[in-house]
């Protein structure tokens, strides 16, 4: 008898599990996710919860006197200790302190390349109880006086890389109070101090703790600019939890302090600053940094320095991938990657050229209050929306109306859920765990982000701005920005996925997709600006026997532009501001620019009949 119940009981056991794997297949992934983001969080509440507060400075500075030779920045040439860097922002700190006479709470902005300059000093300014304003280096002008003005920097410590783009500002620097600091040896610019020889002199003593005395979870400690392709920079604000939390993603996806991760991407960003030295400096781990990425320079680097853990970007990617083959491709020691914006195409080409490098694709925007991590490799997601990590930041995709550019609301006046399979708005529930910090001096733009009553009277949902899809198992996929979707023949054309297609074409080497206006037609009609893969030409009638195939009538563009390059931002972000308003004039464009012609079946060039006979709605569309 006790033989039938047991084999009955292994019988049982054996079809549960078997049940399973097939109706919860990820379910031990799914957990295994949720216990390190759980874990990660109260690791960084514990900390931040002392008095006083334990914060990534603290957690750095832990590091370094357990580990004082290990390396924490490897940049050229140079090593720099974790020891190092500790005695040099000491240092810094304390010339920032007597010479310019910083006091906590004061916000510094720093306008600085990729180089060991920019860590040491973001320690300093933090042992100082201090915020950094991280400035993007390419940004000129207005743009760069509207970036100050938004942190309420009193101070700018900057680079003699940078001297014309601060000369050409500094008049109006000085009119407002702003003073400017290089950190250098000498500077170039009359009655700029350089204070590199200052800090190479001072005394490397720790100092008093009375600067971090009032530091807290939601003190301020960076301001990150967000890269947007159009309109000037918002400061996204950054506070010590978050701070905390985003250096924390390394280790989720399995960051360990025996690896040397390699970031190209520019540090005024939150990937490369929060995420690769963030995160370093977390688990007590080393940085690979390089002024600007090569992607000829690449793998070469990933031998040169031991690289183990690789940060990217989609484009960048592409990039490499776009590089001649060579016998080598596969000779080297990296097993992870960690980034966002790969595409399907490119990951599997990636893969399969480089080896099984495990990639853990994340979505996130810098002043978002949470995002996914795609913890199982699933090709093209972002995520998964598993039970347990919605229970911790609850998220909705809702349906959204690109032509109004609003959510369509339900006749209560609440926003409508997205069925399985559909696009829809992704918004984050703004909780406790998942709070949202907005713009500094920027309240409109941070209530902009904010979108109320979504699925119930005084709810409140951080707005992403990203048009989102969850498949029946419930990865998720990125499919677009609700500035790049447009409205075409009373269909949606998401340029990610027309992007994605016309990659595929063998002659091109570069898409942007975009839409234009049209008189007298309602929506915007879709054009491409390609660049050519070197050595090759623009071939009309294959393009256009390519996107009758491929693509619905609708999202094939109608136009098309040939240039030499394609602008971009700092974190390969396509931009498309210049592009939309230039349209398809010919008379206002220089470049080589082609029309998608039914009768010839074939993109023949741009004229200035056939711009007239558009103007005049003689030509159908």
């Amino acid at each position: 008898m006790l033989g039938v119940v047991t084999a009955a009981a292994a019988g049982l056991l054996l079809l549960l599990l078997l049940l399973r794997d097939r109706l919860f297949p990820f379910l031990w992934a799914d957990l295994g996710a949720f216990v390190a983001l759980a874990g990660a969080s109260l690791r960084c509440r514990r900390r931040l919860s002392r008095r006083p507060a334990v914060t990534l400075l603290e957690v750095f500075q832990e590091h370094a006197r357990r580990q004082p030779r290990r390396p924490l920045l490897l940049f050229q040439d140079k090593r720099h200790t974790y020891g190092d860097v500790e005695q040099l922002s000491s240092r810094a700190a304390r010339v920032f302190s007597q010479r310019l006479g910083l006091q906590p709470g004061q916000t510094v902005a720093v306008f600085l390349p990729n180089e060991p300059t920019y860590v040491w000093t973001w320690l300093a300014l933090a042992k100082l109880g201090c915020a950094m304003a991280c400035l993007n280096y390419n940004v000129r002008g207005q743009a760069l006086l509207h970036a100050l003005a938004a942190a309420r920097a009193t101070f700018v410590l900057a680079s003699t890389e940078l001297q014309d783009a601060l000369e050409e500002v500094l008049p109006d620097l000085q009119r407002d109070g702003i003073k400017v600091f290089y950190l250098s040896s000498t500077s170039p610019t009359p009655g700029v101090e350089a204070l590199l020889p200052a800090i190479e002199t001072a005394s490397d003593e720790p100092l008093p703790g009375h600067y971090r005395a009032g530091i807290t979870a939601s003190s301020k400690a960076i301001y990150i600019y967000t890269s947007g392709t159009t309109g000037l920079p918002k400061a996204a604000v950054i506070t010590e939890q978050k701070l905390m939390m985003v250096a924390n993603l390394g280790r989720i996806c399995g960051l360990r302090a025996t690896d040397h991760i390699y970031t190209t991407l520019p540090l005024y960003h939150s990937a490369g600053l929060l995420i690769g030295v963030g995160g370093c400096l977390e688990v007590g781990a080393t940085c690979v940094l390089r002024a600007k990425f090569s992607a000829s320079q690449f793998w070469d680097d990933c031998r040169r320095y031991n690289v183990t853990v690789i940060q990217y970007v989609g484009e960048l990617m592409r990039y490499l991938c776009n590089t001649p083959k060579r016998d080598n491709d596969q000779k080297h020691r990296v097993r992870l990657a960690v980034g966002n914006g790969l595409r399907a195409e490119v990951w599997k080409e990636f893969l399969q050229r480089f080896g099984p490098i495990s990639i853990w694709e994340f979505y996130g925007a810098t002043e978002g209050n949470a995002g996914f991590i795609n913890y199982t490799g699933k090709i093209g997601a972002v995520g998964r929306a598993n039970a347990f990590l919605k229970s911790f930041a609850p998220f909705e995709l809702i349906k959204y109306n690109v032509e109004q550019d609003e959510p369509i609301r339900d006749e209560r006046g609440f926003c409508i859920r997205v069925r399985p399979g559909e696009t829809g708005l992704l918004v984050i529930k703004i909780t406790k765990n998942t709070p949202f910090y907005g713009y500094a001096g920027d309240s409109k733009k941070t209530e902009k982000k904010i979108l109320r009553d979504v699925l119930v009277k005084g709810d409140a949902f951080f707005n992403s701005g990203d048009l989102l899809m969850m498949d029946h198992e419930k990865f998720v996929y990125f499919q677009d920005r609700v500035g790049d979707t447009f409205r075409w023949k009373g269909e949606n054309v998401a340029t990610t996925e027309v992007e994605a297609t016309l990659a595929m074409v063998n002659f091109i080497r570069e898409v942007n997709v975009y839409g234009v206006s049209v008189p007298g037609c309602e929506g915007k009609c879709g054009m491409a600006a390609i660049r050519l893969k070197p050595g090759m030409s623009f071939e009309g009638e294959n393009l256009y026997a390519f996107t009758r195939e491929t693509l619905p009538s609708y999202a094939a563009p109608r136009f098309v532009r040939i240039q030499e390059a394609l602008e971009i931002t700092g974190t390969f972000k396509q931009c498309k501001g210049n592009l939309v308003r230039e349209g398809f004039d010919p008379d206002i464009i220089k470049d080589p620019l082609f029309f998608r012609d039914e009768k010839m079946k074939s993109y023949v060039p741009m004229n200035a009949d056939i711009y007239a006979a558009i103007q005049e709605a003689k030509l159908n569309l």
